[in-house]
């Protein structure tokens, strides 16, 4: 019989996943998944039936209670906030966590957002880890009725945001390459010729580093705060393709110290949004490997 730790680690990346997608933050993860296994360690096993059900029902009430205690954190943030980028995750890695049905992309979870703790919760747990309502109904204290609710409500609110376009993955690499290159020319012709007319720019400081203090909306404007840090940059910074939350996206760094962590959503012939973490304290250093 497996002992413990086996059994823990083996459900770990499943754990991880839905964590991250709960939390939005590495570091939150990482936390609730030692609570996890100290919750684990000290439970009586003999009255556990299936292992993993009751793992993920600790992670996802642990991570409803997190949720619930950063609302109101959140409302002194100064900025849009965004969830904290991985870096530096192998490309099986990546695959490990999207295996389980929904991608770690940052455009779903910042559709995330849009959802209470529990509709979240509830969600990622239908859709993501296919349990059956009544399953559901047990983690969450309520009837399975009300959980096909919350979820359609759910699913209604994230499609909302989602993109209503198939995406050429080729061409988004593409498209995400030529960025990386147009982004610190200080012209910004190459970079304008990139973008959507509609385009959006979201750029999470928290007051750490500078920062749109509000989400950007429209060519002229993502071209001026393009063209702004380009002439910040003055030749001292450099891009780089990498891959952040399993996808190709752009680091901006000095040396190896990274700056910015940016990643797109296009229909693979023009960039519509623009997600921009540069608040350090979400920002591992030193650099992680480039991507292929």
């Amino acid at each position: 019989m497996q002992n413990r730790t086996d059994i823990y680690q083996a459900l770990r990346p499943k754990l991880f996943g839905l964590a991250y997608r709960l939390l939005g933050s590495r570091a939150d993860t990482e936390d609730l998944l030692q609570d996890a296994w100290f919750k684990w360690i000290a439970a009586d096993a003999a009255t556990i039936r299936d292992t993993e059900a009751w793992l993920v029902t600790v992670v996802t009430r642990l991570g409803i209670d997190q949720l619930r205690r950063r609302q109101a954190r959140r409302e002194d943030y100064l900025g849009p906030w965004l969830p904290e980028p991985l870096l530096g995750i192998t490309g099986n890695e990546a695959e490990r966590l999207m295996e389980m049905g929904a991608d770690i992309s940052m455009a779903f979870l910042v559709a995330l957002e849009r959802l209470g703790a529990e509709e979240r919760a509830a969600l990622l747990l239908r859709d993501v880890l296919e349990q059956p309502y009544e399953q559901i109904a047990e983690t969450l204290g309520k009837s399975p009725a009300a959980c096909r609710q919350i979820i359609s409500r759910a699913r209604r609110r994230v499609r909302e945001d989602r993109p209503r376009f198939s995406i050429d993955h080729a061409a988004h690499r593409r498209l995400v390459e030529r960025f990386a290159a147009a982004l610190l020319d200080p012209d910004g012709m190459a970079f304008a010729e990139l973008l959507a007319e509609d385009v959006s720019w979201t750029a999470d400081g928290g007051g750490q580093a500078t920062a749109a203090s509000k989400v950007l909306h429209g060519v002229r404007a993502s071209v001026r705060l393009a063209v702004g840090i380009a002439r910040r940059a003055d030749g001292q910074w450099h891009t780089r393709v990498a891959l952040i939350n399993g996808e190709p996206g752009v680091l901006v760094l000095r040396g190896e110290r990274i700056h910015a962590a940016m990643t797109l959503v296009s229909d693979g012939r023009h960039i519509r949004h623009i997600y921009s973490v540069v608040n350090p304290h979400k920002l591992p250093q030193p650099s992680p490997d480039a991507a292929p």
